[in-house]
């Protein structure tokens, strides 16, 4: 059993700057958790391309089941990468199931 792990997010800043760097520092954190935090079987991260009515960051990744997601979720490192995104965020949304 593989859990994929789809989480996206609506920046809080209405600057395109700010917001570029936000998301930017989200795609740093969260990306470097890849080799920390050993229970990621694989991510990706980004920001929206397109523009428009669509969210602005999105992350998908993969867990080798829910034990394993639960893990990464208490893990130090994802806690730390999430105060950062907590504050530079105004919508979250996320969505997890068997692939």
């Amino acid at each position: 059993m593989t859990i994929l792990h789809i989480v996206s997010w609506k920046l809080a800043a209405s600057d395109p700057a700010e917001k570029a760097e936000h998301a930017a520092q989200m795609t740093a954190r969260l990306g470097g958790l890849v080799g920390v935090v050993d229970e990621i079987r694989t991510l990706r991260i980004g920001p929206d391309v397109v523009g428009g009515a669509n969210w602005d960051i999105a992350l998908v990744a993969e867990f080798d089941d829910e034990a394993a997601l639960g893990r990464y979720q208490v893990h130090p490192a994802h806690v730390e990468a999430g105060r950062y995104v907590k504050a530079v965020t105004a919508e979250r949304m996320a969505v997890d199931f068997v692939v």
